[in-house]
C-alpha cells in the first residue's frame, strides 16, 4: 500500500509543482466577453468558473488580479459566458494572451462577434450556447485572517441564452456532441467532454 503525501499549503507542498489545480479538476471554463464603457469588446477565459444556482440561473467566475473582464463588469453591469468546446480549443487559447487595454481578443482570435438581445457585449457566433448576464455582485476574497486578497469573484443572473439549434437532440442540449473544454492543472493541461454515462441518483437507504 502506498503512503499518503499530506501538506499544508502554507508551508509548502514540497512538489515539483503546485497540485492545486490538478486536483480541483476537470474546471469548466468561463469564456468571458464584455464591453467597457465605452463599448469596446473584450473577450477572455476564466477556468475558476461554475454554476451556482439554477433558479434563478446564477453563473460566476473568480479573477485572479482586476482584468479588463472584471473592470468592464463592474462599469456596465452586464457580462456573456461563451462555452468554449474542443473545435475552438485554438481561438480559446488565443484569448487568454495579455493584450493590451483596449484590444479586441474576439477579432484577434478570428472569431465572429454575435450580438445579444439583452445586454451590450457580444457573444462569440461560433460557440455552440452562450448565456447573457447582468451582475449581482463583485466579492473581492479574503483569506481566513481577514486579509484581503487579489482575487475577484464576480456572480451573475442569466437573463438570456442562446443554443445551437443543431446540439438540441429531441429538446435536450447535446453536451458530448459540442465537446466542451475544461481545465485540469498545471500551465497546459485540458481535457474535452466526449462522451457521457448515465446514473440515474439512487433512493435514500
Amino acid at each position: 500500500m502506498s503512503g499518503v503525501h499530506f501538506y499544508e499549503p502554507a508551508k509548502g507542498h514540497g512538489l515539483p509543482h503546485d497540485p492545486f489545480k490538478a486536483i480541483i479538476a476537470p474546471r469548466p471554463i468561463g469564456w468571458i466577453s464584455t464591453v467597457d464603457a465605452e463599448d469596446r469588446p473584450n473577450l477572455a477565459p476564466y477556468s475558476f468558473f461554475n454554476a451556482f444556482s439554477s433558479v434563478p440561473p446564477i453563473i460566476g467566475f473568480c479573477s485572479e488580479g482586476w482584468k479588463h473582464s472584471v473592470r468592464n463588469i463592474e462599469a456596465t453591469g452586464e457580462f456573456v459566458f461563451n462555452l468554449a468546446t474542443a473545435p475552438l480549443a485554438q481561438q480559446m487559447n488565443i484569448t487568454g494572451s495579455p493584450f493590451e487595454d483596449g484590444v479586441d481578443e474576439m477579432a484577434a482570435a478570428g472569431l465572429t462577434a454575435a450580438a445579444c438581445r439583452l445586454v451590450r457585449a457580444p457573444r462569440v457566433a461560433e460557440s455552440p450556447a452562450a448565456m447573457e448576464c447582468r451582475l449581482i455582485s463583485i466579492t473581492q476574497l479574503r483569506d481566513m485572517d481577514g486579509n484581503a486578497l487579489g482575487r475577484f469573484l464576480v456572480l451573475g443572473q442569466v437573463v438570456g441564452v442562446h443554443i445551437d439549434a443543431s446540439f438540441l437532440k429531441e429538446g435536450l442540449f447535446d453536451t458530448a456532441a459540442a465537446r466542451p473544454l475544461a481545465r485540469c492543472g498545471y500551465l497546459a493541461d485540458y481535457a474535452e467532454v466526449s462522451e457521457l454515462f448515465r446514473m440515474p441518483r439512487t433512493a435514500t437507504v
